[in-house]
């Protein structure tokens, strides 16, 4: 049977003020990047700049975009991509809790005998309401990418190249890489669905309090998927982690 194997790397926005702040944005603080997270942002492009892409996916929040135009000003091949913004992918809605203090939500969730992320505050999404946003973005992107690059698919599938440290891990010789950048809590709903649910396998040795923690500000996490088709329709055979919430380049900024 024919599969199609392809690369998603996903990326948390750069720093904001109410990143720095300790204050949650959710969805309806829209805040632009920081100049420190600009400079994040910077060091994420030169790191990615030779890995090949054939898609983009951005939340349509600011600090998002912002984000995803730097890295793809930098990357060798993102000239002729469309940034494509998708809704599905904007941060988790924390409703009361929005532009208020983390550590306060924190000991909301501590009383409430919860943890955060995964706590609700009045009005905001629950983790399910957030997972069903994350199937309907993966429903969404397996379609297009099965239509769009189902030519690419073989008879058999390639082993999955290793783990060695490099920028291109996993995707050396992949021809379909999404990049995806999204948000710090949901990119927790995301991964906690693709290990929980899709069976995701994780590279070894991992530690699942690492992998179900939040990204630092550009974080780069990276999944390796492959599709198959029945009929008309795209599904998904397999998920492996190559690795999560990889920061090399901003600890390089760092010590600039």
């Amino acid at each position: 049977m024919r599969a199609l194997r392809f690369g998603l790397t996903l990326v948390r926005h750069g720093e904001t003020r109410y990143n720095k702040e300790g204050l949650l944005q959710g969805q309806a603080i829209d805040a632009p990047l920081s100049e420190v997270g600009q400079q994040q942002a910077e060091a994420a492009g030169r790191y990615l700049k030779d890995v090949e892409f054939s898609n983009v996916f951005v939340s349509d929040l600011l600090r998002a975009q912002q984000t995803a135009e730097t890295i793809m000003k930098l990357n060798s091949s993102c000239s002729s991509l469309h940034m494509s913004l998708d809704p599905l992918l904007k941060e988790i809605s924390f409703g009361v809790a929005e532009g208020g203090r983390l550590q306060d939500v924190r000991d909301m969730a501590k009383a409430a005998g919860q943890t955060f992320p995964g706590f609700t505050p009045p009005g905001g999404e629950t983790p399910e309401q957030v997972k069903e946003r994350v199937k309907e973005f993966m429903v969404n992107t397996l379609q297009q990418l099965g239509a769009e690059h189902w030519h690419h698919s073989t008879e058999e599938e390639t082993p999955p190249s290793g783990v060695e440290g490099r920028a291109d891990d996993g995707v050396g010789g992949v021809l379909v890489h999404a990049l995806v950048v999204s948000h710090g809590a949901y990119m927790c709903v995301l991964v906690r669905y693709f290990v929980e649910e899709l069976l995701c396998s994780l590279p070894h040795g991992s530690d699942r309090t690492h992998v179900f923690s939040l990204s630092p500000n550009t974080g780069l996490s990276r999944f390796v998927l492959s599709l198959r088709k029945e009929g008309e329709e795209f599904q998904l055979s397999g998920v492996r982690c190559v690795f999560v919430h990889r920061s090399d380049h901003v600890r390089e900024l760092v010590h600039q």
